[in-house]
């Protein structure tokens, strides 16, 4: 099973990069320190985290919820979109339709 889409792959990712980048310790889910997270160049930082929405995605087709840092990111199927929990308090929907 895989998460079903009627949008853009390239939106749908555009999306989702902006949204995980919005969980402040999203990195947490490379394994990496926070030193070594600032240590990067904004460009580097948007390749990773561009890198883990495209793991995320594809990842959202096995399981339907995947942790990232403090944040939760889940397929609503149901509901065609995919909701990023950023902090338990902000969530961002990406419409897959």
């Amino acid at each position: 099973m895989g998460v079903k889409h009627a949008r853009e792959y390239k939106e749908i990712l555009e999306e989702l990069t902006e949204a995980i980048g919005s969980i402040g310790d999203g990195y947490l889910f490379f394994e990496m320190e926070a030193a070594e997270w600032e240590g990067l160049e904004v460009e580097e930082r948007k390749d990773v985290l561009e890198a883990l929405a495209d793991d995320v995605f594809y990842g959202l087709g096995e399981d339907p919820v995947i942790k990232v840092g403090g944040g939760m990111i889940a397929y609503r199927p149901k509901h065609h979109c995919i909701e990023v929990s950023v902090d338990g308090k902000e969530s961002r929907i990406i419409r897959l339709v």
